[in-house]
């Protein structure tokens, strides 16, 4: 008798086997993503021009440029040509000063009541400081050797004297000039003050102001 013959069967696939096949696809996969990484191109990585760098299209002068001095600007005085008419404090004529009423102040003294008038002169600021500089050589005012160049007086309407200042020391003090009259006299309904340059023997006379706010 004939031994029957033996089919043979393909060995079972264990698990080791399983485990190997998918890290086989698992390690395919992995080099084709990186291939194709390498071979994808990458953008360009220029730099973004921010909107001052666009270019215009019509080319504009900058403020910076175009207030840029020239060279004749940085000039010497001695290397720039003198003005035909040289404007000096020594050739300018001092205006009329430009007086008014800043306030009336009570107060007493002497055992009486007295009302003050406080001044101040609009355009103080336009005469020179030597004006009213201590004048050591021009004559004195009472005991006050180092009276100032300019006297101020006030007078009325009239032209009477009312009050004066000999020892300004510069022109700002014209804001703080004043003249005071005894409580119950009616003041003159107006004033002026006159400034008296002593050294140039000149005097500039203001308006009429009021004595009333």
């Amino acid at each position: 008798m004939k031994e029957p013959t033996r089919e043979e069967t393909p060995p079972k696939k264990g698990p080791s086997m399983k485990l190997t096949k998918t890290l086989t696809l698992l390690l395919v996969s992995l080099i084709l993503v990186l291939v194709a990484s390498a071979v994808t191109p990458k953008p360009s990585q220029t730099p973004k021009t921010s909107p001052t760098e666009k270019a215009s299209p019509v080319s504009k002068t900058s403020p910076s440029s175009a207030s840029r001095p020239s060279d004749s600007d940085f000039a010497s005085p001695s290397d720039q040509p003198a003005p035909t008419v040289a404007s000096t404090p020594a050739n300018v004529v001092p205006p009329k000063p430009v007086l008014y009423l800043l306030r009336q102040e009570l107060y007493t003294t002497g055992g009486k009541n007295w009302i003050r008038y406080r001044y101040d002169v609009a355009n103080k600021a336009d005469y020179p400081a030597e004006m009213f500089a201590a004048a050591p050589s021009l004559p004195p005012c009472g005991s006050n050797t180092n009276a100032s160049r300019t006297w101020v007086d006030f007078f009325d309407e009239t032209g009477k004297r009312l009050y004066g200042f000999c020892a300004l020391g510069k022109p700002d003090d014209l804001g703080k000039i004043w003249f005071a009259l005894e409580e119950g006299v009616v003041p003159p309904s107006y004033v002026y003050i006159e400034l008296n340059d002593r050294q140039t023997n000149t005097k500039y006379k203001s308006n009429l102001a009021d004595t009333t706010l």
